[in-house]
């Protein structure tokens, strides 16, 4: 079984960076998918990017797209989401999850996704 542990979280000012890491134990076929979501208090949890593994096809929601990357090192079996330019309304708690199944097609909605990691706070001050 696959878990997910994601680390790289915190607190920036507005326009400064952070990366996340997400370490997966456990092999993630290619055709399968990773993705970040964030959940704001209050808020849905909403995807951000993701990834299909084996092909590098990415996603981007139009929030994030020209400030966030996602990638994969498949040698460490890790996934990394690079942000810059963060805004105060990044601020938000980010999930690392993986879709073990063709049909996650790099999808940006959750119900894609069947496992997921604890989350890192990221918080973005003005």
């Amino acid at each position: 079984q696959v878990q997910l542990v994601e680390s790289g979280g915190g607190s920036v000012q507005a326009g400064g960076s952070l990366r996340l890491s997400c370490v997966a134990s456990g092999y993630i076929y290619s055709n399968y998918c990773m993705g970040w979501f964030r959940q704001a208090p209050g808020k849905e949890r909403e995807g951000v990017a993701s990834i299909i593994i084996g092909r590098g096809r990415t996603y981007y929601d139009d929030s994030v797209k020209g400030r966030f990357t996602i990638s994969q090192d498949s040698a460490k079996n890790t996934l990394y989401l690079q942000m810059n330019n963060l805004k105060p309304e990044d601020t938000a708690i980010y999930y690392c999850a993986a879709g073990l199944w063709v049909g996650c097609s790099g999808s940006l909605q959750s119900s894609r996704y069947n496992t997921w990691g604890q989350g890192t706070q990221v918080t973005v001050s003005s």
